[in-house]
Protein backbone atom coordinates (compact mmCIF):
# COMPACT_ATOMS: atom_id res chain seq x y z
CA UNK A 1 0.00 0.00 0.00
CA UNK A 2 1.40 3.38 -0.94
CA UNK A 3 1.72 5.86 1.90
CA UNK A 4 1.49 9.65 2.08
CA UNK A 5 3.32 11.39 4.91
CA UNK A 6 4.83 14.75 5.75
CA UNK A 7 8.43 15.22 4.72
CA UNK A 8 11.40 15.56 7.04
CA UNK A 9 14.62 17.45 6.29
CA UNK A 10 16.19 14.05 5.49
CA UNK A 11 13.89 13.78 2.46
CA UNK A 12 15.27 16.96 0.85
CA UNK A 13 17.87 15.32 -1.41
CA UNK A 14 15.45 12.70 -2.79
CA UNK A 15 12.67 15.26 -3.27
CA UNK A 16 15.02 17.69 -5.03
CA UNK A 17 15.98 14.87 -7.41
CA UNK A 18 12.29 14.24 -8.12
CA UNK A 19 11.77 17.97 -8.70
CA UNK A 20 14.69 18.14 -11.17
CA UNK A 21 13.60 15.04 -13.11
CA UNK A 22 9.97 16.16 -13.22
CA UNK A 23 10.82 19.68 -14.35
CA UNK A 24 13.22 18.40 -17.01
CA UNK A 25 10.41 16.14 -18.31
CA UNK A 26 7.65 18.78 -18.38
CA UNK A 27 9.13 22.30 -18.34
CA UNK A 28 11.03 22.46 -21.64
CA UNK A 29 10.11 26.14 -21.81
CA UNK A 30 12.41 27.08 -18.88
CA UNK A 31 15.72 28.68 -19.77
CA UNK A 32 18.80 26.96 -18.32
CA UNK A 33 19.58 29.96 -16.12
CA UNK A 34 16.01 30.05 -14.76
CA UNK A 35 16.14 26.29 -14.14
CA UNK A 36 19.37 26.68 -12.14
CA UNK A 37 17.99 29.64 -10.16
CA UNK A 38 14.74 27.83 -9.31
CA UNK A 39 16.65 24.62 -8.53
CA UNK A 40 18.67 26.49 -5.90
CA UNK A 41 15.51 27.95 -4.36
CA UNK A 42 13.75 24.57 -4.30
CA UNK A 43 16.65 22.35 -3.21
CA UNK A 44 18.41 24.67 -0.75
CA UNK A 45 15.55 26.73 0.69
CA UNK A 46 12.04 25.36 0.06
CA UNK A 47 12.43 21.59 0.55
CA UNK A 48 14.73 21.63 3.61
CA UNK A 49 12.54 24.18 5.41
CA UNK A 50 8.99 23.44 4.29
CA UNK A 51 7.08 20.27 5.18
CA UNK A 52 5.49 18.83 2.04
CA UNK A 53 3.34 15.76 1.55
CA UNK A 54 5.39 12.86 0.20
CA UNK A 55 3.98 9.87 -1.66
CA UNK A 56 5.96 6.70 -0.94
CA UNK A 57 5.97 3.66 -3.18
CA UNK A 58 5.61 0.08 -1.95
CA UNK A 59 9.33 0.03 -1.08
CA UNK A 60 9.02 3.19 1.00
CA UNK A 61 10.81 5.40 -1.53
CA UNK A 62 9.46 8.85 -2.47
CA UNK A 63 7.61 8.85 -5.80
CA UNK A 64 6.26 12.41 -5.67
CA UNK A 65 5.49 15.33 -3.41
CA UNK A 66 2.97 18.11 -2.93
CA UNK A 67 3.28 21.43 -1.15
CA UNK A 68 0.11 22.97 0.28
CA UNK A 69 -0.82 26.30 1.79
CA UNK A 70 -4.30 25.65 3.09
CA UNK A 71 -6.37 24.54 0.09
CA UNK A 72 -3.84 25.91 -2.43
CA UNK A 73 -1.49 23.45 -4.13
CA UNK A 74 1.88 25.21 -4.17
CA UNK A 75 3.79 22.34 -5.77
CA UNK A 76 3.03 18.91 -7.20
CA UNK A 77 5.91 16.97 -8.70
CA UNK A 78 5.97 13.29 -9.61
CA UNK A 79 9.01 11.16 -10.45
CA UNK A 80 8.77 10.70 -14.24
CA UNK A 81 9.26 6.93 -13.75
CA UNK A 82 6.05 6.91 -11.68
CA UNK A 83 3.87 9.10 -13.89
CA UNK A 84 0.57 7.61 -14.95
CA UNK A 85 0.40 5.40 -11.85
CA UNK A 86 -2.01 7.54 -9.83
CA UNK A 87 0.56 9.23 -7.57
CA UNK A 88 -0.64 12.76 -8.41
CA UNK A 89 -4.26 11.71 -8.08
CA UNK A 90 -3.60 10.21 -4.62
CA UNK A 91 -1.77 13.34 -3.46
CA UNK A 92 -4.62 15.58 -4.64
CA UNK A 93 -7.18 13.28 -2.97
CA UNK A 94 -5.20 13.61 0.25
CA UNK A 95 -5.24 17.41 -0.04
CA UNK A 96 -8.98 17.37 -0.76
CA UNK A 97 -9.58 15.22 2.33
CA UNK A 98 -7.73 17.84 4.37
CA UNK A 99 -9.08 21.04 2.80
CA UNK A 100 -11.97 20.38 0.40
CA UNK A 101 -11.90 22.09 -2.98
CA UNK A 102 -8.43 23.08 -4.10
CA UNK A 103 -6.80 25.84 -6.11
CA UNK A 104 -3.55 25.76 -8.05
CA UNK A 105 -1.43 28.01 -10.26
CA UNK A 106 0.12 26.11 -13.16
CA UNK A 107 2.53 27.16 -15.89
CA UNK A 108 0.48 27.76 -19.02
CA UNK A 109 3.27 26.24 -21.14
CA UNK A 110 3.13 22.98 -19.15
CA UNK A 111 0.40 21.36 -21.23
CA UNK A 112 0.71 18.04 -19.41
CA UNK A 113 0.01 19.65 -16.03
CA UNK A 114 -2.84 21.76 -17.39
CA UNK A 115 -4.38 18.59 -18.84
CA UNK A 116 -3.92 16.71 -15.58
CA UNK A 117 -5.64 19.41 -13.52
CA UNK A 118 -8.49 19.68 -16.04
CA UNK A 119 -8.90 15.89 -15.82
CA UNK A 120 -9.02 16.25 -12.02
CA UNK A 121 -11.94 18.70 -12.26
CA UNK A 122 -10.12 22.03 -12.18
CA UNK A 123 -11.21 24.96 -14.34
CA UNK A 124 -9.28 28.08 -15.27
CA UNK A 125 -10.31 31.12 -13.24
CA UNK A 126 -7.65 33.57 -14.38
CA UNK A 127 -4.22 34.10 -15.90
CA UNK A 128 -1.09 36.02 -14.98
CA UNK A 129 1.39 37.00 -17.73
CA UNK A 130 4.40 36.07 -15.56
CA UNK A 131 5.22 33.65 -12.78
CA UNK A 132 5.39 34.73 -9.14
CA UNK A 133 8.98 35.96 -9.57
CA UNK A 134 8.15 38.03 -12.66
CA UNK A 135 9.71 35.57 -15.12
CA UNK A 136 8.08 35.33 -18.58
CA UNK A 137 6.20 32.11 -17.81
CA UNK A 138 2.44 32.77 -17.69
CA UNK A 139 0.43 31.13 -14.93
CA UNK A 140 -3.08 29.80 -15.18
CA UNK A 141 -5.07 30.10 -11.96
CA UNK A 142 -7.29 27.06 -11.55
CA UNK A 143 -9.95 25.96 -9.06
CA UNK A 144 -11.59 22.62 -8.48
CA UNK A 145 -15.29 22.64 -9.27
Amino acid sequence: MDTIRLSTPDDSVALAAIWRASVRATHDFLSDSDFREIDTLVSEHYLPATPVWVALDAQGQPSGFMGLTGAHVDALFIDPACRGQGVGRRLLAHAMALHGRLTVDVNEQNAQAVGFYRHMGFTITGRSPTDDAGRPYPLLHMRQE
